[in-house]
């Protein structure tokens, strides 16, 4: 494919040195600033997602628990509440 306008990446930091994972969602968001693709990645690290994404979705054993701009979810604070147990996280469902 010469212009693709989509890429997924499943888990793209796992086991990889923090100086790669750096690298790599550095061309992620060139892709997506300079080229228009679309990317659909699938990371344990939010904040390091929500860096580089327009809109994101937060799953919990498969069920939606966050959604909306990358920007609202990180500054509401809501992604600490659901990874770290706090004052939110039983309001969640």
């Amino acid at each position: 494919m010469t212009r693709p306008t989509l890429l997924l990446l499943d888990e793209p930091s796992m086991g990889l040195a923090p100086i790669i994972v750096a690298e790599i969602f550095a061309i992620v968001a060139r892709l997506i600033r300079e080229e228009g693709m679309s990317v659909l990645v699938a990371e344990q690290n939010a904040n390091l997602v929500l860096e580089v994404a327009n809109h994101a979705i937060v799953l919990e054993s498969g069920r939606v628990v966050a959604s909306g701009s990358s920007a609202d979810l990180a500054a509401s604070g809501r992604l600490g509440a659901l990874y770290l147990g706090g004052a939110e996280a039983g309001t969640r469902h």
